[in-house]
């Protein structure tokens, strides 16, 4: 059984994977809290979307995630040894995506107010919570704390797949009000 709780305390800070704490209000685990909010938001998307495409999309998004978390938790000693990044496949992997779901979505040319569909409105809000995280990772890349320009890449596609993915499943889903 997984342990939940270690019933010591923490005094306010964490470990990244290895051995380093840090404070839990420090870049890193606010960058990586953020991406698990995303992953939640995708989450409560898929749980709500009537589209199966969408549902399929939006687990392997959340998978994705997974990876970005684990290597923004890998302090710079211990990040060559790493097998968790986000690479320009992950990238490319979006463009494609970005490109087939345009293809098939016919897109708003004014400002879109969330709330037609259940499942389209909790893709606007993994959006925004994406979008908060690329301005925290942003922070980290340009002060030298993390080296990988490709999750600033990824999560700057990622929040444009949300919101077409959004516009998709409003698309094909009956109006909630």
């Amino acid at each position: 059984m997984a342990k939940v709780s270690t019933k010591l305390g923490d005094g306010g800070y964490t470990s990244l994977w290895g051995s380093q704490r840090v404070a839990k209000y420090h870049a890193r685990p606010e960058s990586y809290g953020t991406l698990d909010e995303a992953t939640s938001a995708l989450g409560l998307a898929r749980a709500t979307a009537t589209q199966a495409r969408v549902k399929d999309v939006v687990y392997d998004l959340q998978q994705d995630l997974y990876v970005m978390m684990a290597e923004l938790a890998t302090p710079p000693a211990d990040y060559d040894k790493s097998k968790y990044k986000i690479g320009e496949p992950h990238v490319q992997k979006l463009d494609a995506l970005l490109d087939e779901l345009r293809g098939q979505t016919e897109l708003p040319r004014h400002f879109i107010t969330p709330g037609d569909t259940a499942g389209g409105a909790a893709l606007d809000l993994a959006r925004t919570v994406i979008r908060r995280s690329e301005r925290m990772i942003a922070r980290l890349l340009h002060e030298g704390e993390i080296p990988n320009v490709e999750i600033l890449r990824y999560l700057n596609r990622l929040s444009d797949v949300v919101w077409v993915l959004g516009r998709y499943e409003e698309e094909r889903t009956p109006r909630t009000g």
